[in-house]
């Protein structure tokens, strides 16, 4: 692996300093309905009680048999109907069972034949066009969850499927751990708000609302502290006032070496500077550090470096902050790309990306044609990143990592 530019910590360098400090809490528990569950932490191992199934059913709407009986005849009286949610009867031998979908298979049958192999006679019985393998048809109890179980660990996060793995067991409610509290504040003096007429040398604040949104989506309670002025005091005041409120302090802004920018300044003075500057493109600049005990994350300013740095950096430490130990890690995939890289890097870049079809009906990764760190319009039209390596050039119909966001 080739090194980042002279005095940059890599990204992976930086992931497991981070990883380190987040693993270092110990989150609040606490219980909560399914309902309200979506995007939640696990606090504890859930084990099956019962068998998912309950017991065995019918994959499909038909007939229930018994294979033996079909060995000298194909036409049977039916004995009974079967629905989902109804408690059969014992087979009687030499008998099919009308069976619908879901339903539980009666004692003695041991197959279901699909209604489309059958046909009704004139006088009521059932002909099988096709005999059945004995257990065809039939999903037995247990097949999808066997009781005593793990279903799910301490540390994943709750997706639609999850929840819904829950309910299969009865589950209503489940413990989790507490929602990060997370205070992030932008800084400048240029930043106007939304339907404010713009001065010269202003521009609209999207960084609020986008920290905000990545916030939210990831399940977190965000909460805006507003735009901090460009001054060292009031740069201090807000957050140290943030942190007596939060599990997490996050600005955008602040973080370079420009004479305007205090956050680095204020932070040593209130609290501690763990990490600067990061072999990453686009987002060099990023502070990590705590004001008291509260962790500190200090973003860039451009919306794009935002972005970038929010999905490379702070994502994984506020996940494993909130105690998530499974899939923290993006999936990546390895897919070839239609543009080409002559000049290596020293920093380890994240194209925007969209996955298009070349001429042969290939899948290859196309990117945005302008990267800078300001155009945030490049993050809307991607599908996601291609991770270009420090050191390395590459050539159309190369393949590199691919994450998709």
């Amino acid at each position: 692996m080739s090194c980042p530019s002279h005095g940059l910590m890599s990204v992976d360098e930086v992931l497991q300093r981070l990883q380190q400090a987040a693993s270092q809490k110990t989150p609040v528990i606490e219980q909560t309905l399914l309902s309200d569950a979506l995007g939640r932490v696990l606090a504890e191992d859930v084990v099956a009680t019962i068998d998912v199934p309950p017991q065995a059913n019918s994959a499909m709407d038909g007939y229930a048999v018994h294979t033996e009986d079909l060995q000298h005849t194909t036409i049977l009286a039916i004995s009974q109907r079967i629905a989902a949610g109804s408690a059969p009867q014992p087979l009687q031998r030499g008998t099919a069972a009308r069976i619908f979908t879901g339903a539980v298979i009666p004692d003695g049958a041991n197959a279901v034949v699909m209604q489309e192999n059958t046909q009704l006679t004139a006088d009521g019985l059932v002909e099988i066009l096709q005999r059945p393998d004995v257990q065809e048809n039939i999903r037995p109890q247990g097949q999808d969850i066997a009781c005593g179980v793990t279903i799910l660990r301490q540390g994943e996060k709750l997706t639609p499927a999850a929840i819904g793995l829950l309910a299969t067991i009865g589950k209503a409610k489940v413990k989790v751990y507490q929602r990060l509290k997370v205070v992030y504040f932008c800084t400048g003096d240029e930043l106007a708000q939304a339907e404010q007429t713009l001065k010269v040398g202003q521009i609209y604040n999207s960084n609020s609302p986008l920290l905000g949104a990545l916030l939210t989506e990831q399940g977190y309670q965000a909460i805006d502290g507003g735009v901090i002025a460009d001054n060292l005091p009031d740069t201090i005041n807000a957050l140290a006032n943030a942190a007596q409120q939060a599990d997490v302090v996050m600005t955008t802004g602040g973080v370079s070496v420009g004479e305007e920018d205090h956050v680095k300044t204020a932070l040593q003075q209130i609290g501690q500077l763990d990490l600067w500057k990061v072999a990453l493109k686009p987002g060099k600049p990023l502070a990590f550090g705590s004001i008291g005990t509260t962790p500190f994350i200090g973003l860039p300013g451009n919306p794009q470096s935002v972005f970038v740095t929010f999905k490379v950096m702070a994502q994984t430490f506020l996940a494993y902050y909130q105690g998530q130990r499974h899939k923290v890690k993006p999936s990546v995939v390895a897919m070839p790309i239609d543009f080409s890289i002559k000049k290596a890097q020293g920093r380890q870049e994240y194209l925007r990306v969209r996955l298009v079809q070349n001429e042969q009906g290939e899948l290859v990764l196309s990117k945005y044609h302008n990267q800078s760190s300001g155009v945030l319009s490049s993050a809307v039209w991607a599908d996601g990143f291609a991770i270009i390596e420090i050191g390395k050039t590459y050539e159309s119909g190369d393949r590199v990592a691919f994450w998709r966001f």
